[in-house]
């Protein structure tokens, strides 16, 4: 295919020039997004997406992002194309939050949408989207576990023009706006989303009058079959087969005596993968179920790690052509209008994830990854006494990080596993300036990640002090008191998370899917399992473990009854006789 003489073959330099310009124009629109925006989701946490599609729907840069956003672009991109057809103008931006009628995530991810014309022609259609601050519905932020049905979670907002030919539709902007908690932080917001597609455009507009259109389309059709071929080459090299994975919540924000399971069959056949999750549990009348876009996106985004490294930044439509998912509709996975799911990103998504990582490590033992640390965050909704206005804090940075790969001790200081690196956690001092809460301590703990011959990342103690007013804190975009993510071939799973409240002097357990009250000079501590372990922990080499010891992040004791080796307490050397002893 990739030498059909009957296709138009591309310069080589030229088409590397042209790929990798598209993937630097949405690199460069994330740190726009990131320097212009006042939202702290957006600046510091980094929870947006970005990428440029052609008029057939088709991805063709997507390079970085949240999984579950950016893939996931190409559904409200056709439902624009569909919905307007004629009535699409250079100067117009279209916006979409809404899961069910504009293949959105879940409602606090607002996406817009600006189509670029070239010579008075519909050529791209370019996305930047972003975690609001707020969206309306029942509770700040979006996260609440009680609410009746999707209405009561927030604006639902269908794919809508709210630039017409460059005039800003200022009447329904500011219905949108006066429908959230805090309108003028979504109105600047909002505006550097805004700006963010129109350095997009002009971007693209430079490299079309640079090597002329018929040289890019060129090169983004070469672009398609290079990718789709090296995909297909990725997946013909693994093992045909059905392979089993499955991951359960705690519960479902409202039952919390039920788990909620995931279960997958992954096949692979010759140059395909089909996911089914048909076996899942149906939907559910808590919060955590999973949208399709959002289904459809970790099930790409999870099998494309498993692919050649050097198409890690150049995914694109033709990635996608080999995978099919089966998600039916009334399940957990693809739940039918009205449910809810605002945590469906962070709680059903790990679930997904898990599920892929744990049937592909069957698949390919050598390429094994075990699970990340449970997502374990919250929302923060109070009053801040330096400004009398509403706070709505949340935060990456007490989440244990990810876990192992076969031959690799998994990165400490990640964040959650269905980000996959591209979130953040935030600077202490940053949190401290923008939210009344002041830290305490934050530092990683001993025996709390996942024991294996590579291990998992250490937990982390996050504990902070509530320096405002009254607040109520919502524990629903968290996992892992009751489950745990899986070790791989004899790994250890994640460790138990643990959260409490010091009141007057009295320890009190918050829990999860939960919402309580804060009060002033409370304490929150929350004590995060790490992520899971690949491999038998008795096969970990000794010095590794006296590292580890040596660090802190393994105790003696765990170090002798976890890993059989044996440390001498004085010198923090390896007992090679006892340790030989404790492994014959």
């Amino acid at each position: 295919m990739l030498n059909d003489p009957s296709k138009k073959q591309v310069d080589p330099i030229t088409l590397a020039t042209v790929w990798n310009y598209f993937n630097r124009i949405c690199k460069e629109m994330r740190e726009f997004m990131f320097r212009t925006s006042p939202n702290f989701l957006t600046a510091k946490l980094h929870d947006v997406s970005v990428g440029i599609w052609d008029t057939q729907g088709r991805a063709i840069a997507i390079p970085e992002g949240l999984p579950g956003q950016f893939i996931a672009g190409g559904f409200g991109i056709n439902l624009i194309l569909e919905k307007y057809k004629d009535n699409i103008h250079p100067g117009d931006l279209f916006l979409t939050n809404d899961p069910y009628h504009g293949g959105a995530l879940h409602l606090p991810d607002w996406g817009f949408i600006r189509p670029i014309f070239y010579e008075g022609e519909l050529k791209f259609m370019v996305l930047s989207r972003a975690h609001q601050i707020d969206t309306g519905g029942s509770y700040p932020g979006g996260y609440f576990p009680g609410a009746y049905d999707i209405i009561a979670e927030g604006l639902n907002i269908p794919p809508v023009k709210v630039i017409d030919r460059g005039e800003e539709n200022t009447e329904l902007m500011r219905l949108i706006w006066n429908n959230t908690r805090n309108p003028e932080a979504v109105r600047v917001d909002n505006y550097a989303l805004m700006s963010t597609s129109k350095l997009a455009e002009g971007r693209i507009v430079e490299l079309l009058d640079k090597y002329g259109e018929d040289t890019v389309f060129d090169c983004i059709e070469e672009m398609f079959v290079r990718t789709e071929a090296g995909m297909r080459a990725s997946i013909k090299a693994l093992p045909d087969g059905t392979y089993y994975g499955e991951a359960a919540t705690d519960n479902d924000g409202l039952n919390f005596d039920d788990q909620v399971w995931v279960r997958l069959n992954l096949t692979i056949k010759d140059d395909t993968i089909t996911l089914d999750w048909s076996q899942s549990d149906p939907q559910s009348k808590g919060y955590i179920n999973s949208s399709f876009a959002n289904t459809y996106s970790l099930s790409m985004a999870f099998c494309f790690i498993y692919g050649d490294t050097d198409l890690s930044e150049y995914h694109n439509w033709g990635s996608m052509q080999p995978f099919k998912v089966i998600a039916p509709e009334g399940s957990i996975v693809n739940p039918k209008y009205p449910a809810v799911l605002g945590a469906c990103p962070v709680v059903m998504g790990t679930q997904i994830s898990e599920s892929i990582i744990m049937a592909m490590s069957k698949a390919v033992p050598k390429k094994a990854i075990a699970s990340w640390s449970r997502e374990y965050s919250n929302y923060i909704f109070g009053t801040d006494p330096r400004t009398d206005q509403l706070y709505i804090y949340t935060t990456f940075n007490m989440c244990g990080g990810p876990g192992a790969v076969y031959g690799y001790d998994a990165y400490q200081g990640g964040e959650i596993i269905t980000t996959l690196g591209s979130a953040a956690k935030a600077n202490i001092e940053e949190e401290e300036l923008r939210f009344p809460w002041h830290y305490r301590k934050y530092e990683y703990i001993t025996d709390l990640c996942g024991a294996g011959k590579w291990r998992g990342s250490p937990g982390v103690h996050w504990e902070v002090e509530n320096e405002g007013g009254e607040a109520t804190i919502t524990i629903g975009s968290a996992l892992g008191e009751t489950t745990q993510g899986a070790g791989a071939l004899g790994g250890h799973p994640t460790p138990f998370n643990r959260c409490h409240v010091t009141r007057d002097g009295e320890d009190i357990p918050y829990l999860v899917g939960r919402i309580y009250p804060i009060y002033p000079k409370d304490i929150l501590t929350r004590l995060t399992g790490g992520g899971a372990g690949v491999g038998d922990p008795t096969e970990r080499e000794p010095e590794k473990v006296k590292e580890d010891v040596r660090n802190e992040l393994v105790s003696i004791e765990a170090a002798r009854d976890i890993y059989k080796v044996a440390i001498d307490p004085e010198s923090l050397e390896v007992d090679k006789s006892t340790t030989a002893l404790l492994r014959g």
